[in-house]
């Protein structure tokens, strides 16, 4: 999807545009209608799996809870 990132030289407010099938770009800033419109370079996405990410646990253990945090209370079980 062709998601653009402008910012206001003005106000330095930031926002996203979703360009479909239109080759238009914003002139002015939805926020204090100025006409200084910078395209901000957007950083590039990559999607991980959740089952290859290594880390923590809620409490910051490396190994696992023997039930999950999520359960019965929403809370740490380790304290």
């Amino acid at each position: 999807m062709p998601i653009y990132e402008y910012r206001c030289a003005d106000c330095l407010h930031g926002w996203d545009v979703l360009l479909l099938g239109r080759k238009e770009e914003p002139t002015r800033c939805p926020s204090c209608e100025g006409e200084r419109i910078v395209k901000v370079p957007s950083a590039p996405y990559v999607a991980r799996g959740a089952a290859n990410r290594g880390g923590h646990t809620c409490c910051g253990r490396e190994e696992r809870c023997d039930s999950p945090p999520c359960s019965g209370g929403g809370g740490c079980h380790r304290g």
